[in-house]
């Protein structure tokens, strides 16, 4: 019967496995919920002896003769007869209960059972399906792990290798039985128990608790030579007698620290690629925002030149038309247009008109030559150096195999898939860097013209859209030149027509700057926002995993106090 104490403690316990249950559904690790599933399912159970071991090593006989029932309880012969797993409890009546396929409950009124239960498992090198699963199953539930080796052989791998499992993931208490020893003589089994203390010891136990044991002998009532007496003095000792209730809840305690440390592990595996990720895609936007900030410093350059160019020709034209006002000038042209009409005033201004145009013409190409190049070749460096950085980004923690949250490395993997294939497209196609909206003249461009690469339109769109603004204030300006002469006489109104020139010329100047400017910057950003457009998928598993992960880490730090204040409640008396 449990004592007061530690049934208060075993309903708080039962609690809080029940929410370390719900946060393992809930990070999604189906085998890891089974597990505390399978552990919930037992709390309430005696404590639990699992008997592992290879096949034929001895487990059922050992079964059969620890229980002292005067007969076979686990079948016992020459071949392999452990086909199930086989937990034996107490019950007022003898009673076998099918589970499933692989699991049995057999009741039996044996005294020992009140106080311990007793699993019998196939051979850890069993071949037949499924078996070392669902013995692995049992496992974290267990309390006491009783590792059966053959005496003449205490050293086979796949036992061994079993061992690391109960041992190294699960932390599980194992007692070890050298069974039918009464086929080896006594030197050599004293032998082989230093042998199996001194290969326990390196597997990293401190001070192994090894039984000899045949169970032959102490069914036939040999019950000195036997060793079973030992066995029995230590379940006594360690169990029965109203402590197994207060150390099945310590093992219960346990096995819940052993999941939360797994848990911790892939929070920080899981924490780590996030930073990863992250450090990625923050270096994407640092130099995206590097190259924006490059490219818009060659537009400013672009348009400085540009704006030189306009300033000498046109304050050329200005002074030309300054000294073709003067007074002897305008005089002269007027007699001459009297004989000859070509001579006219209203010519000599069409000429200057027609000259100012040529000349800037010339002169506003020939930069634009230059600049759009430097201009198209920044921008073709913003995507291509994106690219690579997609192409290079290998860093993978989170595993497909981790052992858990591989469900976060296959969505990670998926999104970074997409993201080079998506990029890949958007590199080839040249409307990934054209904008009918900022460049309506150039939308009839032929993709055919960026050769698969979709850079080379850049320098015609740039080309054309600088032009278009260009010569659209200056030909403002030289039709408010027009207006200006309609109706002179003269050059009475010199200085007004010189000072009217100058602030329309300064006029066109402003909105050439500006349209230049809010276009070409407009276009670097557009396509920026393009290439960000790209993230758009990981950017979301970014912003999903930082609050998965905060949250996550939140009830793991939550559940380990509380767990912990549980083990220190836990009195073994």
């Amino acid at each position: 019967m449990l004592n007061q104490h530690t049934q208060a403690l075993r309903v708080q316990v039962e609690d809080a496995v029940k929410d370390l249950h719900k946060l393992t559904q809930e990070i999604g690790h189906q085998e890891l919920a089974v597990t505390v599933g399978e552990l919930r399912n037992r709390m309430t159970e005696p404590y639990m002896f699992v008997i592992v071991g290879e096949v034929k090593a001895g487990k059922s006989s050992f079964v059969n003769a620890l229980l002292e029932a005067g007969r076979e309880i686990c079948a016992v012969a020459p071949q392999p007869m452990t086909d199930t797993i086989q937990q034996i409890l107490y019950g007022e009546e003898e009673e076998t209960v099918v589970v499933n396929p692989y699991l049995k409950k057999i009741f039996l009124p044996v005294d020992i059972l009140r106080d311990i239960a007793i699993v019998d498992t196939p051979g850890t090198n069993s071949i037949v399906e499924r078996h070392q699963e669902i013995t692995e199953g049992f496992i974290p539930a267990s309390d006491l792990v009783i590792f059966v080796f053959e005496a003449k052989n205490p050293y086979r791998q796949s036992a061994w290798d079993f061992f690391e499992f109960i041992h190294s993931d699960w932390h599980k208490k194992i007692v070890f039985v050298l069974q039918q020893k009464d086929l080896l003589s006594a030197d050599d089994l004293a032998v082989n128990t230093r042998g199996l203390y001194d290969f326990a010891q390196k597997k990293g136990m401190p001070d192994p608790v090894i039984f000899a044991t045949s169970a032959k002998a102490e069914l036939e009532g040999q019950f000195d030579a036997s060793g079973f007496s030992a066995m029995r003095d230590y379940i006594r000792t360690h169990v029965t007698g109203g402590r197994g209730a207060a150390m099945k809840l310590q093992n219960n305690l346990a096995t819940s620290f052993g999941i939360l440390t797994r848990i911790r592990e892939g929070l920080d595996t899981r924490h780590q690629q996030f930073q990863a990720d992250r450090a990625f895609r923050l270096d994407v936007q640092e130099t995206l925002d590097h190259q924006e900030a490059k490219s818009n410093h060659q537009s400013t350059v672009l348009i400085e030149n540009l704006l030189n160019g306009y300033d000498r020709i046109t304050k050329q034209t200005g002074r030309e038309l300054d000294t073709g006002l003067s007074f002897p000038t305008m005089l002269r042209r007027s007699i001459m247009g009297i004989f000859s009409k070509q001579a006219s005033i209203k010519d000599w201004l069409d000429d200057l008109a027609k000259k100012l145009e040529t000349n800037l013409n010339a002169e506003l190409r020939a930069k634009l030559s230059d600049g759009v190049v430097d201009l198209a070749d920044s921008i073709q460096q913003m995507a291509k150096m994106i690219d690579l950085k997609i192409k290079a980004s290998t860093t993978t923690i989170v595993k497909s195999d981790s052992y858990i949250f591989e469900d976060i490395s296959d969505k990670r993997a998926a999104v970074l898939r997409d993201l080079q294939e998506a990029f890949g497209r958007f590199m080839s196609r040249s409307e990934s860097f054209t904008d009918s909206k900022l460049f309506p003249e150039n939308t009839t461009i032929s993709p055919n013209i960026a050769a698969g690469s979709g850079m080379a339109v850049i320098g015609l769109i740039l080309a054309g859209v600088t032009k278009a603004a260009v010569f659209d204030i200056t030909g403002g300006v030289l039709t408010g030149i027009g207006l200006l002469f309609a109706g002179i006489t003269a050059g009475l109104q010199r200085r007004k027509i010189v000072r009217r020139f100058f602030e329309e010329i300064e006029q066109g100047r402003a909105r050439m700057e500006e349209t230049l400017h809010d276009k070409l910057t407009a276009y670097v950003r557009v396509i920026k926002s393009r290439i960000n457009d790209n993230f758009a998928d990981l950017d979301a598993l970014l912003a999903n995993e930082e609050k998965q992960i905060r949250y996550f880490e939140e009830q793991h730090e939550s559940m380990t106090t509380r767990f912990t204040a549980l083990n220190n409640q836990i009195k073994v008396n």
